[in-house]
């Protein structure tokens, strides 16, 4: 009988590799994976958080006349340095903390579930379509709401005028711009991070090339949508097609490096701070 399981043995490789083949599953590494992606995604947010509340507030204020994008940002770098606690419990800090914190907790729960279901170690990420549509659609609802309330606390009111709606085509506009910085921010750099040159490698590696670079350069493409959105909210009248050109098209780069200043904390830094984290954590439970 020994010697048949043996010859048995020596006659299936494939049976002997599944026999070898090593489990990843269990509710054990199930609650530890996702304990350890919450950890990830509220470091992340913690890191993104008091820069982009900072550039929202100033960009808002500026807007509706309150105070000057300067001062505003200089206002509340005196307020973090100078009353630290109280601006990691305020209202602004907790709203984009909620933002971008559930955002990347929702990416990094795509992976897992991906990861157990293929029985993959837990330290594997994923590009597909589920990493796309799972963040983006959480990020889009909390979006509207971190909005809707900077827009209360920081804008102002204009009498009994009741601002605009905006119409199906802005908002269709502005829905595909962000899900553009969504689709560079979550998917592009698994997908670019292998093909970018091991010369290049430095003190900073393929990875974190790739998750700086994809969603700052997103906006070079993402910029002229959202000039173009907010030129039909202003302008909604008739207006040629060729004067909204030029309005997009002398706004454009200014508009560019403004928004990639934005997204390098939001989804350069915080993505390398949540991918990284998430990786050394993920890689104890392997």
């Amino acid at each position: 009988m020994a010697d048949s399981n043996r010859q048995l043995s020596d006659q299936s490789p494939l049976l002997a590799s599944h026999n070898n083949h090593k489990s990843y599953g269990g509710y054990s590494t199930l609650w530890a994976s996702i304990a350890n992606d919450a950890l990830s995604a509220l470091a992340a947010g913690m890191t993104v958080a008091p820069a982009v509340s900072i550039i929202d507030r100033a960009v808002v204020e500026s807007v509706s006349g309150r105070n000057t994008m300067m001062r505003s940002v200089s206002n509340s770098l005196w307020s973090l340095f100078t009353r630290p606690h109280r601006f990691i419990t305020s209202r602004p800090f907790g709203v984009m903390l909620l933002l971008y914190g559930t955002t990347y907790f929702v990416a990094n729960t795509v992976d897992t579930a991906s990861a157990l279901y293929h029985n993959q170690p837990p330290s594997t990420t994923t590009a597909g379509v589920a990493k796309f549509l799972g963040p983006t659609s959480v990020n889009l609802g909390l979006s509207l709401y971190k909005d809707t309330q900077y827009a209360r606390m920081f804008g102002q009111s204009l009498g009994s005028s009741l601002p605009r709606t905006l119409s199906r085509t802005t908002y269709a506009i502005f829905v595909t711009r962000d899900c553009m910085t969504l689709f560079a921010s979550f998917n592009l750099p698994a997908l670019i991070a292998p093909n970018i040159p091991n010369s290049w490698e430095g003190y900073v590696s393929k990875a974190a090339m790739a998750q700086i670079a994809s969603p700052m350069l997103m906006q070079i493409a993402g910029a002229p949508l959202h000039l173009l959105g907010l030129d039909l909210y202003n302008r909604s009248g008739k207006v040629s097609a060729g004067d909204r050109w030029r309005k997009v098209r002398e706004a454009w780069p200014r508009t560019a490096l403004a928004r990639m200043a934005r997204v390098l904390p939001a989804f350069g830094i915080g993505g390398i701070v949540n991918t990284n984290l998430r990786t050394n954590l993920m890689k104890r439970l392997e």
